[in-house]
């Protein structure tokens, strides 16, 4: 009987199913799409993402990060990484990355959708296969989410996300994150004539018309863009449980905040780790708070700056006020990292 079945074959199902067959556990992923899936993504990973990476063995080029900036039309201020570098990497070359080290360690990539799934006290069943445990990586609206009644409403205000690329050279090895009003663009390169630009927003607008709020960005971003407009939304995910059973959650499927702070990815790495750690030591149960512990500071900070974001005259202050306390911006850009 398989060890481990996952749902989903993106960079957190992938990053599980490296991590259990490292462990010495038989995984399999089930995957509709072929490799690799373009997604819209920021594609900044924090030190910690970019250190989950090679803990897997995972080859992926992309831009070294310094550390964050945040701007508004008058203010700027920087932190950088403490502890080590970030990385900013195509979302098309993380999969490929992944899934090419999956194929190195002899994953099976079993073409197919997880729907139906039955579960007893030693087994679950689904898509046609037996395993011990599944794990549910199937996206921010997992339907396997959905199915398992593990959902809880939101009644705040619902944030989208669109993303394009610019073919020009980077010109800081700093994640960019630029306030307006309305929203935020948030800028990273990953590549040496790429940079990727993703705007942040309550407000359903087209992509220019959001970036038309960011005039000095809009200066940098000469010519015509290198990729067609990707979006995602609604970002908050709520979620009553990571554990159901013997399905287990992990990825943007476990419950999402926003985007805004850029730990998505590096969160569904090293959760991944976290979550196959719990079923080695057989206490799966552990993962709940275990996962609730290792995203505390993301869910803190993340929810606290996007709820300030509901006023607009606290919104214009963020940029300030960071400016003014520089020590309370590099601490919080530490504890992201």
């Amino acid at each position: 009987m398989i060890d481990v079945l996952i749902a989903g074959g993106g960079p957190a199902g992938l990053a599980t199913a490296i991590h259990a067959t490292m462990a010495g556990m038989e995984a399999v992923v089930v995957e509709p799409r072929p490799v690799p899936v373009d997604k819209a993504c920021g594609e900044g990973l924090m030190p910690s993402g970019a250190a989950a990476l090679r803990e897997l063995g995972v080859r992926a080029e992309g831009r070294p990060l310094r550390g964050i900036r945040y701007l508004d039309r008058r203010h700027a201020v920087e932190a950088e990484f403490r502890d080590g570098f970030g990385l900013g990497v195509r979302r098309t070359t993380l999969h490929a990355g992944l899934a090419l080290r999956a194929r190195e360690l002899g994953v099976r990539v079993v073409p197919g959708k997880v729907e139906d799934v039955r579960q007893d006290g030693d087994r679950v069943e689904a898509a046609g296969l037996r395993a011990r445990w599944l794990v549910a990586a199937d996206g921010l609206h997992s339907p396997l989410r959905a199915r398992l009644g593990l959902e809880l409403p939101f009644h705040g205000p619902r944030r989208y996300g669109l993303r394009r690329h610019y073919p020009i050279a980077p010109w800081t090895d700093f994640v960019e994150v630029h306030w307006a009003a309305d929203g935020e663009a948030y800028v990273t390169p990953v590549g040496e004539n790429l940079v990727g630009v993703a705007v942040l927003s309550s407000r359903r607008r087209g992509y220019p018309e959001h970036l038309a709020d960011f005039p000095a960005l809009l200066e940098r971003l000469d010519g015509p863009a290198a990729t067609p407009v990707r979006g995602a939304g609604p970002l908050r995910q709520r979620v009553r449980s990571r554990v159901a059973g013997r399905v287990l959650l992990v990825g943007d499927a476990a419950g999402y905040v926003d985007a805004l702070t850029g730990e998505g990815v590096s969160l569904a790495l090293t959760s991944a780790r976290l979550l196959v750690d719990c079923l080695r030591a057989g206490t799966p149960e552990a993962y709940e708070p275990a996962w609730r512990r290792l995203s505390r500071r993301h869910r803190m900070l993340t929810g606290a700056l996007v709820g300030t974001r509901r006023y607009r005259t606290a919104g214009r202050l963020i940029v300030p006020a960071a400016r003014r306390m520089p020590a309370l911006f590099g601490a919080a850009v530490h504890a992201l990292a």
